[in-house]
């Protein structure tokens, strides 16, 4: 009995392991999936996968690399536990390096995660620099999929770097797989946006047609049709050809407003912020996350200043404030809709920049807008906030 027992005991020790690892592994997976299903955006489920992963193979830190589908360039949409050699911006640019060469060679694939030495870590010469990676010098790139068509790529990392297993490797597969699905999904959720808002667009150059520039046709008509029936002595030939060009310069602009919906081709406000914030974000290092909700009721003219503000608050940013990550907050609220952007950067001193070419050009603008414009920050504290508020048109039944 006890040479039986001894002979089993040690598959069984075995077994036991292998099932804590698939069950730790399944315990993961359910983790990341309802993260990815459940999260009010990508970038909080990003954050929540990349978390897990880095627990689950005992790493220490991981960041998440995207493609902008616009321009094609990479930004850093999420991080965790970065060294303080990283959490530079600079370090953190869309500039190229190994990794993202190698992806957009195709040299990374999901059947063939790599380690490699990563050449930002690589930059950190100097004592105190060496210092500031916390020992990392090697990650794990994960390539990040929908299809044929790549999103980018989760890298992982940790000081004492070791060979992943298969298992480690299948996991990381599967939770890649997850991930690019959720991003296809939220990008698909964007591109819908666009389309029923170029749906509503040509909804009204319609409605317009129909009922006002033909209503205004008709007017002219029946006026100089009635001009035409009085003597030319009548004193109500002054006021009625007025009336005629009244009515003729109406349907001018009726006709412009036509050719406006059906020929701008803008994205709509918060998806204009995103691209955006991409492109700071590839160019900066300095990573941007916009929260947005649909916005109505401002024409483009109106959006477009909306959009300059925050162009002019991310100037701002990368000129003094010295912050890592930016919030940018876009929603409806009532008839008011609030813009509010934030940085984790340095604080300072509204009064004394008040002066400042980018803090009038943002006041003025908002006073365009018949909005209002508030700063808040002060010296010694983190960070600062941009908040616009503007009224905006009731929406059209």
């Amino acid at each position: 009995m006890s040479d039986k027992r001894h002979r089993t005991g040690p598959a069984s020790a075995h077994s036991s392991r292998r099932d804590r690892s698939s069950s730790r592994d399944l315990r993961v997976l359910k983790t990341i999936a309802e993260a990815l299903n459940g999260a009010a955006n990508a970038e909080e489920a990003l954050q929540v996968t990349l978390e897990q992963v880095t627990g689950l193979l005992g790493l220490q830190t991981g960041w998440i690399w995207l493609t902008d589908p616009k321009s094609g360039g990479f930004y850093s949409a999420v991080a965790h536990q970065l060294p303080p050699f990283l959490r530079e911006p600079v370090r953190m640019s869309g500039s190229h390096c190994w990794c993202l060469r190698a992806f957009e060679r195709g040299e990374l694939q999901s059947d063939n995660i790599d380690v490699m030495e990563c050449s930002r870590l690589r930059a950190a010469v100097r004592p105190r620099e060496r210092a500031e990676t916390r020992g990392l010098r090697c990650h794990a790139s994960i390539p990040l999929y929908f299809g044929n068509r790549p999103l980018g790529i989760m890298n992982v990392a940790a000081p004492a770097w070791r060979r992943l297993s298969r298992r480690e490797l299948d996991l990381l597969s599967t939770v890649a797989s997850q991930v690019g699905i959720a991003i296809e999904r939220a990008r698909l959720a964007g591109d819908s946006v666009v389309a029923a808002r170029m749906e509503e667009r040509a909804r009204l150059a319609r409605e317009i047609h129909d009922t006002l520039a033909q209503s205004l046709t008709a007017i002219g008509l029946q006026i100089e049709a009635a001009i035409d029936a009085l003597p030319t002595a009548s004193a109500a030939l002054l006021p009625l050809r007025r009336a005629v060009r009244l009515s003729r310069s109406a349907l001018d602009d009726a006709r412009g407003s036509i050719r406006q919906l059906r020929t701008a081709g803008a994205p709509p406000l918060s998806q204009a912020l995103a691209v955006m914030a991409h492109a700071f974000a590839a160019e900066t290092g300095i990573r941007v996350h916009v929260r947005s909700g649909a916005i109505s009721g401002l024409t483009p003219a109106q959006e477009d200043e909306v959009l300059r503000i925050a162009g002019e608050a991310l100037t701002n940013v990368r000129k003094h404030a010295r912050a890592t990550d930016v919030e940018i907050e876009l929603r409806a609220r009532g008839g008011r809709i609030r813009l509010a952007i934030a940085d984790n950067g340095h604080g300072f001193n509204p009064r004394a920049r008040a002066g400042g070419f980018g803090i009038i050009g943002m006041r003025e603008r908002a006073r365009a807008l018949g909005g209002h414009l508030a700063i808040s920050s002060r010296p010694g504290s983190t960070g600062a906030g941009v908040l616009l508020t503007l009224e905006r048109e009731a929406p059209r039944p």
